[in-house]
C-alpha cells in the first residue's frame, strides 16, 4: 500500500504550469512540523494533476495550512548539466484547507 497523509503550511505560492498536451499539473513544497520539542520539519515536493492542481492554484497560497493526501513516487531526470538525478515526491490525489482564510499568516 502506498497512501501518505500530511499536514503543514505552503513555503511559497504554488506554481501552476501546463504540459506540452495542455495537462495542469501543480507543483508546491508543504512545510510539516515533527512532532518534537525541537523546532524540526520536513519539506516534501507536492505535485498535483489536473482539476486538483487548477484547485490548488486558485485557492491556496503561501503559509496556509493545509491536509494532502496521495502516493509516494520516486523518479529518475537529467539536470540542465546532464547529471543525473533522483527525486522523491507525493503525488496528491486530494487537497484540503486545514485553516480558515482569517488563520493565514
Amino acid at each position: 500500500m502506498n497512501t501518505v497523509i500530511i499536514s503543514g503550511r505552503l513555503t511559497a505560492d504554488p506554481e501552476l504550469k501546463y504540459t506540452p498536451n495542455n495537462v495542469p499539473v501543480c507543483t508546491f513544497i508543504v512545510a510539516v512540523d515533527r512532532p518534537t520539542k525541537d523546532d524540526i520539519a520536513d519539506f516534501p515536493i507536492v505535485v498535483a494533476w489536473r482539476q486538483t492542481a487548477e484547485f490548488v492554484a486558485k485557492y491556496l497560497s503561501k503559509g496556509r495550512r493545509i491536509i494532502v493526501r496521495g502516493e509516494i513516487h520516486t523518479r529518475n531526470y537529467e539536470d540542465k548539466d546532464g547529471n543525473k538525478r533522483k527525486t522523491t515526491e507525493i503525488q496528491a490525489d486530494r487537497v484540503e484547507f486545514a485553516d480558515s482564510p482569517k488563520n493565514v499568516r
